[in-house]
């Protein structure tokens, strides 16, 4: 989310209402629906959902946790009801439109979101199973039912808001009702392109790793422990120092080559040299659970050789010179000479996190940053070593498009910053309304001890 969504403190504080615990509810175990009403901890029912007073406990220790509680405790609390209370008018939606998700969808989603959380730890699992004292299997399985509830909540919040757009004249409102002393300073941004190039790896090189895996093989086979095997040869950081080791997997979760040949193993097998996107791997089975797999395998990358890596910087050079020399603009270059996936889009770098061509300092690599921070805007970097995301060598160009100093939002440089802004208050507002014209037509029904929230009389429940 960009920083200009900290642009109003009286937005900000209607919409954490709804926005600010979307990741803390998916630790909330949802339970089933029960017919007596308030006891045993019941202190909402919604239709036919209902929300236990261990929910709220859950959601308010794990926000705690989080977060330095500057609000008072009960008024915290009457925030975290609301989002359970809105979350089970959602899913009472969901059943009366008859929406479903299927196994598959749920499936994804939470490989997606456990692949991420794996990543900003370092690619370390251990580090996540020792948190929550669970194995990745367990904690994918007991936070399934959440996610299923939290994807119908998405797809009917979707389907409310999916027919809100907004003018130049609303966003042009929008900002003019902000006081001056309310905006907000946007970090320094920069917008960067790329031409890579890969230095070809030679075939006496591909057979020497081939004949390299088959030894270890061999000596798997011969009685050698496949994860000191892996400890002292794998190229895969992430997973030598545990021998290889990637836990449990789901299918859909790994390269297609790399899955193909682990899940037609058994338990124990070896695999036959294989080869992906990442290098060249052999795999060792551990165990399957339906359509979870626990694999270890030794990876070794190709590395080119020194006179490889020489022509890649000598030919990028080349390719900056003609660009230097007006033959052509980065673009055209870039999608004639680079190597990287993004050549056909100009070479231009998008921002995976926002999906625009802008970053902050933050969400570029130390390596990347170290590099664009010497350049002015329209200025080419020499060629410099890059390692790619499946851990490739590579070399490239960098080309800096764009750098604008810390400042506060303007509509001539944050027009799409101010416009999404203005959106997403357009989407609460009919959120909002809706929530008032439902509560008014479904049965709810709160414990006396939220009766003085400000949701209930904001959203007029009886």
């Amino acid at each position: 989310m960009s920083s200009f969504f900290v642009i109003s403190q009286p937005i900000i504080k209607k919409m954490k209402k709804f926005l600010f615990t979307l990741l803390l509810l998916a630790s909330v175990l949802v339970c089933t629906a029960q017919t007596n009403y308030f006891l045993d901890g019941i202190i909402g029912v919604v239709g036919k959902e209902v929300i236990l007073k261990s929910d709220l406990e859950k959601v308010y220790a794990e926000y705690s946790n989080q977060y330095s509680l500057d609000e008072d405790e009960h008024d915290l609390k009457c925030q975290l009801f609301q989002q359970l209370v809105f979350q089970k008018l959602l899913i009472h939606q969901a059943d009366l439109d008859s929406i479903t998700i299927t196994n598959d969808e749920v499936d994804n989603t939470i490989n997606y979101r456990m692949a991420a959380m794996i990543q900003q730890v370092g690619g370390n699992e251990k580090i996540i199973e020792d948190y929550y004292h669970k194995s990745i299997a367990e904690i994918k399985r007991d936070i399934r039912e959440d996610i299923y509830n939290q994807m119908l909540s998405d797809m009917v919040q979707q389907n409310i808001t999916s027919d809100v757009i907004i003018t130049p004249s609303e966003v042009k409102d929008f900002i003019k009702r902000i006081p001056a002393d309310s905006l907000p300073t946007i970090q320094t941004t920069y917008e960067y392109g790329h031409i890579v190039k890969i230095p070809p790896v030679s075939e006496d090189e591909i057979v020497a790793i081939k004949e390299q895996l088959e030894s270890y093989r061999e000596r798997v086979l011969r009685g050698e422990r496949f994860s000191m095997l892996a400890r002292l040869y794998s190229d895969d950081p992430g997973t030598a120092t545990k021998g290889g080791d990637l836990g449990f997997v789901d299918r859909g979760t790994l390269y297609p080559e790399f899955e193909a040949a682990a899940f037609a193993l058994h338990t124990g097998e070896i695999s036959p040299v294989i080869k992906t996107q990442a290098g060249y791997h052999i795999i060792q089975m551990i165990e399957r659970r339906g359509e979870s797999i626990h694999v270890a395998h030794i990876l070794i990358q190709p590395k080119p050789s020194a006179e490889e890596q020489v022509k890649a910087i000598e030919y990028l050079d080349s390719v900056r010179q003609e660009i230097l020399a007006n033959k052509m603009d980065f673009s055209e270059a870039a999608e004639l000479y680079s190597d990287a996936p993004d050549k056909m889009a100009g070479g231009w770098v998008v921002n995976p996190y926002t999906n625009s061509y802008k970053f902050e300092k933050d969400y570029i690599d130390a390596s990347t940053f170290l590099t664009i921070d010497k350049l002015i805007p329209g200025e080419y970097s020499s060629p410099v070593p890059f390692v790619n995301e499946d851990g490739i060598m590579t070399y490239r160009l960098i080309y800096l498009k764009s750098k604008v100093a810390a400042h506060q939002p303007n509509m001539y440089e944050d027009y799409d910053y101010i416009k999404n802004a203005a959106l997403e208050e357009k989407k609460y507002n009919t959120l909002q309304k809706w929530i008032v014209n439902k509560v008014k037509v479904t049965s709810i029904k709160l414990n006396e001890e939220y009766k003085d929230c400000p949701f209930v009389e904001e959203w007029q429940i009886p």
